[in-house]
């Protein structure tokens, strides 16, 4: 059996200690920001695109992207986890449809959520999540864990003031 596999990138946004998730509509959970990467783009850019559509805030991402001299290349944001998801499987359990997830941590400067694309979620389907309610909840313990992470390492990369250092006009 062929196993089809996309690249997606996911940004986990935060805002004054919170992180902000949607229901799936197709997979009834609760997700940050993200999707597939499309044929003209990095993941991280794609990570942009994604929470400026479906959000309509300006991402800023949390991390380094190390300065290494190279002739006909340059270093790109790394992403803090790369997942493997399976998303369709047959009756055997083998999965024939899986997603490679990029992860992006990422400051937003508001929590004003206004949706930039076409066929986006309305703003009534986002909430704000701090660690306390993400631990609470009844969501997904992947989504809990890297959320609790992403509000830790931006509110820690803000008080260091390195956040923002990989905005959406690089790349």
């Amino acid at each position: 059996m062929e196993t089809t596999r996309h690249f997606t990138a996911t940004v986990y946004v935060v805002h004054d200690g919170a992180t902000a998730l949607h229901e799936h509509d197709r997979l009834g959970i609760r997700i940050p920001p993200g999707g597939h990467v499309d044929r003209d783009e990095l993941p991280h850019e794609a990570g942009f695109r994604e929470v400026r559509e479906e959000t309509g805030l300006d991402a800023e991402l949390v991390g380094d992207v190390p300065g290494i001299p190279a002739p006909a290349g340059r270093a790109l944001p790394s992403p803090r986890y790369q997942m493997l998801y399976d998303i369709d499987v047959n009756g055997d359990g083998e999965a024939y449809h899986q997603h490679i997830d990029h992860v992006y941590f990422a400051a937003v400067d508001s929590r004003e959520i206004d949706p930039d694309g076409d066929d986006e979620e309305r703003p009534e389907a986002w909430e704000w999540y701090t660690p306390d309610d993400l631990r609470a909840s009844a969501i997904d313990p992947d989504t809990v864990r890297i959320g609790v992470e992403a509000i830790e390492a931006v509110e820690s990369a803000t008080a260091d003031g390195v956040a923002g250092r990989d905005g959406p006009t690089e790349g």
